[in-house]
């Protein structure tokens, strides 16, 4: 199974898991050949119903101690840009599109993402330019 993963760590980011729970997102997702999306939706209002149908699955759950099952069966994740979750996900050596939340002020995770960007380990967007960003990201690997 190819699995993506979606992690707002211990925040809220509800843009995100909606933005990739929409069905647009989970079409692309299937049409590049995944067929599992886990949701770790942390503090978030926003619970997509999880399903599971012969050729997908979606996976959603809060927190767990422990994210490094869920990212090491990972073939892609998809994550805030929080400096933990980031790095955590690069140290396993998995591709990483990080989607910045344009909502916080003093957005230091945009430096991060950029600095990251420039150095060739991420890619990055916000959740209006998502699909686009995925996109990208797919055509480069």
């Amino acid at each position: 199974m190819k699995c993506v993963f979606v992690t707002v760590g211990t925040t809220s980011f509800d843009d995100l898991i909606a933005c990739v729970s929409v069905h647009d997102s989970l079409q692309i997702i299937k049409s590049l050949g995944y067929d599992r999306l886990t949701l770790q939706i942390g503090r978030g209002t926003v619970a997509p119903e999880p399903f599971s149908t012969e050729s997908f699955t979606l996976d959603v759950y809060r927190h767990k101690d422990s994210l490094k099952e869920d990212l090491q069966n990972a073939d892609l994740v998809i994550s805030h840009a929080g400096p933990g979750s980031c790095l955590e996900t690069l140290e396993r050596g998995k591709p990483l599109v990080v989607v910045i939340n344009e909502k916080l002020m003093n957005n230091h995770q945009l430096e991060l993402a950029k600095q990251l960007h420039k150095e060739g380990h991420l890619f990055y967007c916000t959740c209006s330019s998502f699909l686009g960003c995925y996109s990208q990201w797919i055509y480069q690997h």
